[in-house]
């Protein structure tokens, strides 16, 4: 229930921010993006629910103030600000006419979105220790499987995906700033976190010398 109502408020928050700052509700690519977004979220909370119940459990803890380190608060905090920019910057966008985004590139960003929580989805199937926080849980190993033999941080990589595609799919082109903003909060939660699997996770060294990529293959 936590879940459900969770992503309920998520959907009223960025809905109420974008339509109200937008001035309007008629806008078909806004409502194409949500049900593409919500539509994917609620998959994976069901699959979650029926297959994982421990790794969904550990989402729904995570946000603000769920992080034993405070650094890491800071780190989500901000995320959150910056998902949230996502949406104020296309909603002024719409209501200004800053920028156009044509149609089919509007559709290709939707696109990107449920690419990005494929992306997600397989992480989650593949490591259920993905928890919100950064924490060694009790018989946890590391996972070398899956997208984690690309990149060692494949939920980040999805994320920044998803998120790349949420202001064209709403039809700016001012709302990648946020996604912009988005890439040195997601290095530096990372790094950090890093430091820590390697100190507290057993064999995670020598997986990091196995994987070389963090987030993006031949990035970096």
């Amino acid at each position: 229930m936590r879940a459900v109502t969770g992503l309920i408020f998520l959907f009223a928050v960025v809905a109420a921010v974008f339509f109200v700052l937008a001035g309007s509700v008629r806008d078909g690519r806004a409502w194409a993006m949500l049900a593409v977004f919500f539509g994917c979220a609620g998959a994976i909370t069901v699959w979650l629910w029926f297959r994982d119940k421990a790794l969904l459990e550990r989402r729904v803890k995570a946000g603000p103030g769920s992080e034993p380190d405070p650094m890491q608060n800071l780190v989500q905090a901000l995320a959150g600000l910056v998902f949230l920019a996502a949406f104020v910057l296309p909603g002024l966008d719409r209501r200004f006419g800053w920028s156009h985004v044509p149609a089919a590139v509007s559709l290709i960003a939707d696109v990107m979105i449920a690419v990005g929580f494929l992306i997600v989805f397989l992480t989650f199937r593949a490591n259920t220790f993905t928890a919100g926080t950064i924490e060694v849980e009790e018989g946890q190993r590391v996972i070398d499987s899956g997208p984690y033999a690309v990149v060692r941080h494949p939920m980040y990589s999805g994320a920044l995906i998803l998120v790349v595609g949420i202001s064209p799919a709403l039809g700016s082109w001012w709302g990648l700033v946020a996604a912009v903003l988005l890439v040195p909060v997601l290095v530096w939660r990372l790094t950090r976190e890093e430091a820590f699997l390697t100190a507290n996770l057993a064999g995670y060294r020598d997986y990091r010398a196995r994987v070389r990529y963090r987030l993006a293959p031949i990035v970096w």
